[in-house]
């Protein structure tokens, strides 16, 4: 079908819409909060070094990330940084970071994805500039986008390389940062960083040959779950177990927080979950193909969207595992695009501490009742019942991340 559009496509620039200067048309701002370690750490790669960290842009300052780039492109004993760039920020200091480190020797490989919608010829014009200063710059190929959301340190300390990720929902952008909800993981985990380093190594190649990688270049990840090779079946093998120990008569459940849920299998796979005594529970922000509470269909499925502040745009998966939960944070949404025709990443979070952090937050979002219209085949869009308590999701997870005031 053919559907007359509007005279202006590009949204984008609302962004910068102007102030109206009318009084209350504008909600107290929430100014970025500091990270509990990173922001106040003398090196975020020695913090990373000791512990896994998550970072939770826009109610957190993105400036760790920013350090986390700059430190690596300025130090000396690290020789290796690798980083995909799908939309680029004006005056990006994460570009500017990988120039310097190019400068002074490093090697420095960045994936510039040029379709990304109305962003292209911006982020050729930073691709040349990197490519300028000695950046090695692989260019996307048709009938491959990359969606991940990624950057690979290596350094050396006492003859001994150290490695480090960075695994984010969200693009490598301060100006999007402030208005885009995702979540982003800082890791030094043996088996995350090989894969992160495996992934441009797939990239790497592809690029050389001028094709999209096959099946066989892609080598069997530790941890990753990587498209378009990987995540769909993992994520299937996911949702096969949890029909399984619903099968046993085990509490069975998911979560599942995307911005759009549109493939035809995952959506057949998740009416039969249902079907077999699965309990899904899903948050999407925009398309959404299943139809929840079909009786008979997808009785125990329950959707809600939000739509608030800040753009929801974190794609989370939570399968209940009898018990021991397994958490990822990831770049894709169950989108055939995404599944099937893009380079995308879900990463685990296995700090206990930080899966208790993000299964809160996850809550928050499942309780909101002020901001989360219902999802059901009606189309009534509908406010969550509220449960007395009030909630409102974005401001709620401030506070939490605010911490004890």
């Amino acid at each position: 079908d053919l559907v007359p559009g509007g005279r202006y496509h590009n949204f984008h620039d609302l962004h910068s819409f102007p102030d109206p200067g009318i009084p209350g048309a504008r909600r107290a701002p929430l100014p970025p909060l500091p990270h509990p370690v990173l922001t106040s750490a003398p090196s975020v790669l020695d913090a990373v070094l000791e512990r896994d960290h998550l970072l939770h842009p826009p109610y957190q300052d993105v400036e760790p990330l920013l350090r986390f780039v700059e430190e690596a492109a300025e130090a000396e004993d690290v020789s290796r940084i690798h980083a995909t760039l799908y939309r680029v920020a004006d005056d990006s200091r994460i570009v500017e970071g990988l120039i310097r480190a190019a400068n002074r020797g490093a090697q420095v490989t960045a994936f510039v994805e040029v379709k990304a919608r109305f962003d292209e010829a911006h982020n050729l014009a930073c691709a040349s500039r990197m490519e300028e200063a000695g950046v090695t710059i692989l260019y996307s190929m048709p009938g491959l986008k990359v969606h991940a959301k990624l950057i690979f340190v290596e350094r050396s300390k006492d003859g001994k390389p150290q490695r480090f990720a960075y695994v984010g929902t969200g693009n490598l952008n301060e100006a999007t940062s402030r208005i885009y909800a995702d979540h982003g993981l800082f890791t030094s985990s043996p088996d995350i960083t090989k894969d992160v380093r495996d992934v441009f190594r797939v990239l790497t190649k592809a690029g050389e040959q001028g094709a999209p990688p096959s099946a066989e270049d892609f080598p069997a990840f530790r941890k990753l779950l990587v498209a378009p090779h990987g995540l769909r079946s993992g994520l299937v093998e996911h949702i096969a177990a949890e029909v399984e120990r619903a099968g046993r008569g085990e509490d069975a459940r998911m979560i599942i927080k995307v911005n759009a849920l549109e493939d035809p299998d995952m959506v057949d796979r998740l009416t039969k979950a249902s079907q077999d005594g699965v309990h899904v529970r899903m948050i999407v922000r925009g398309i959404c193909c299943l139809v929840p509470g079909v009786e008979g269909k997808t009785e125990r499925v329950f959707g809600t969207s939000i739509v608030d502040r800040f753009l929801e745009h974190a794609r989370v998966y939570l399968f209940h595992n009898g018990g021991e939960d397994r958490l990822f944070i990831a770049s894709a949404d169950l989108m055939t695009r995404n599944l099937d025709r893009r380079i995308e990443v879900a990463c685990p979070i296995e700090d206990p501490e930080l899966k208790q952090e993000l299964k809160h937050l996850l809550a928050l979002q499942l309780a909101d009742t002020k901001k989360a219209r219902v999802i059901d085949a009606a189309q009534s869009n509908r406010i969550q019942q509220d449960s007395g308590l009030g909630i409102a999701a974005q401001q709620a997870s401030y506070e939490y991340l605010q911490g004890p005031r």
